[in-house]
């Protein structure tokens, strides 16, 4: 497998999108249950920040480069 396969970008970047939104579902449903874990809500929002960063970047190497 080539790291610079485009295909294998896209793999990535899907699995990331996901591992992103299922971080969303389990925040929202911490943030409104009564007595939840303040340092483990603020790691998952640090890993989602963190994927949301991944995914971006990853966005960015889908970009053709085009000589100007």
């Amino acid at each position: 497998m080539n790291p610079d396969d485009p295909a294998n970008t896209v793999r990535r970047l899907t699995a990331l999108k996901i591992e992103h939104r299922d971080l969303d579902v389990m925040i929202a449903r911490l943030g409104i249950e009564p007595g939840n874990d303040e340092l483990e809500l603020k790691r998952l929002k640090k890993r989602k920040l963190y994927l949301k960063d991944s995914i971006a970047l990853l966005e960015s190497q889908l970009i053709p480069d085009l000589d100007a």
